[in-house]
């Protein structure tokens, strides 16, 4: 099973000389791969659900047929809930920039975006209220302060802790994205 978010970093390793290497600007493409706090995590969920389906198979088999489907719908629920958390992030296309979350999920168009640059200021540490010194990716747009936005990516977020070259990598290839779809 091809899986595209860990073909990222190589696409963007092979061509070094052109911003955006990709020839289907279409599909909304996440240019950086997830980080391995969240694969860690999503991982042991996963894990867990494996468990869960295996309780829900045993209680089946000896209980009743509405326990079991309980405890399937509980592993359902965790299943889900790894899959978006790797799901989560920033993602870009022609049509716009495409901010995944948890539990929702905003577009801005290019056209609505003023402005996409990498600034130095305090940045929460793995989402928690701990905030330590770091660079962020900051968005601006169109009839909104930027002390409105919150960071699109930071260095120290699940995906680019202990990976300071991936957040460059990342925050540049956001921010070609964003100049070429504004001029272009």
């Amino acid at each position: 099973m091809p899986l595209p978010f860990l073909t990222a970093d190589r696409a963007y390793e092979a061509a070094e000389d052109v911003p955006l290497p990709f020839d289907d600007r279409d599909r909304w493409r996440r240019p950086y791969r997830p980080g391995p706090c969240r694969v860690g995590v999503a991982a042991i969920a996963l894990l867990l659900a494996s468990y869960v389906l295996f309780a829900a198979v045993i209680i089946a088999l000896t209980g009743t047929l509405t326990e079991a489907g309980v405890v399937f719908g509980i592993a359902l629920v965790v299943i889900a809930a790894a899959l978006r958390m790797l799901r989560m992030g920033v993602w870009v296309s022609v049509r716009g920039l495409r901010r995944v979350g948890f539990l929702g999920t905003r577009t801005v168009a290019w056209d609505r975006i003023v402005t996409v640059r990498t600034v130095q200021q305090p940045v929460r540490w793995l989402g928690l209220p701990r905030t330590v010194q770091g660079q962020a990716l900051t968005l601006v747009r169109q009839g909104r302060s930027p002390e409105d936005e919150k960071p699109l990516l930071t260095t120290h977020n699940a995906d680019f802790l202990a990976r300071p070259e991936a957040f460059d990598r990342a925050a540049d290839t956001i921010e070609a994205w964003a100049a070429e779809s504004r001029h272009g």
